[in-house]
């Protein structure tokens, strides 16, 4: 089942003000959060300017969250170095996605940002 518009809204309001830009100007320039909402899905990433080519930005997926509306929860999921998706064992699932992002930002196994 498709996140509900309330759920987007939730995520969305959420995301933008995690992502939102870095204060400082110099670090704005070499680095950029942002998000993308799919239908049972949302996906947490990173961009930063290639390193042989400054004016192109690659995109670094950090963290899945997906909805199992069969469950009423939300699921994390990080990836490994074979680049799939895996649960995220510390904490798999919550009820609410705020739980899940205060996981992400947390970060205690270091799996999402380093």
């Amino acid at each position: 089942m498709a996140l509900s518009d309330s759920q987007v809204a939730e995520v969305s309001e959420r995301l933008t003000a995690y992502c939102a830009p870095h204060p400082r100007p110099e670090v704005r320039r070499q680095l950029r959060h942002g998000f993308e909402i799919g239908t049972q899905h949302v996906i947490l990433f990173e961009e930063r300017p290639r390193f042989d080519r400054h004016a192109v930005w690659q995109r670094h997926d950090v963290a899945k969250f997906r909805w199992v509306a069969r469950h009423r929860e939300w699921r994390l999921y990080c990836q490994f170095r074979d680049l799939k998706w895996h649960l995220y064992e510390p904490r798999p699932s919550a009820r609410r996605f705020a739980t899940l992002l205060e996981e992400v930002d947390r970060d205690p196994t270091c799996i999402f940002w380093g």
